[in-house]
């Protein structure tokens, strides 16, 4: 398989992806207390969300990359 059609692949299941889960969610820890060798710790849930302009570009351009490296003669 071409590398071109591969990344195109990729990008458009990336892309496909995101418009179907715009937002996720990660959690980061933070030391909230020091005290010597004792720390104090909380996980705060930080919610991050891609915009559709760039999950459509992406999807786009993914398919693109597939049907041109599938397209090129060989």
């Amino acid at each position: 398989m071409k590398p071109i059609v591969m990344i195109g692949a990729i990008l458009a299941l990336l892309g496909l992806l995101a418009i179907a889960s715009p937002v996720f969610t990660t959690n980061q820890t933070r030391n909230v207390v020091t005290l010597g060798d004792l720390k104090i710790q909380a996980n705060e849930p930080t919610s991050h969300s891609i915009p559709l302009i760039l999950s459509g570009a992406s999807l786009i351009v993914g398919l693109v990359l597939v049907a041109g490296g599938l397209y090129q003669k060989s």
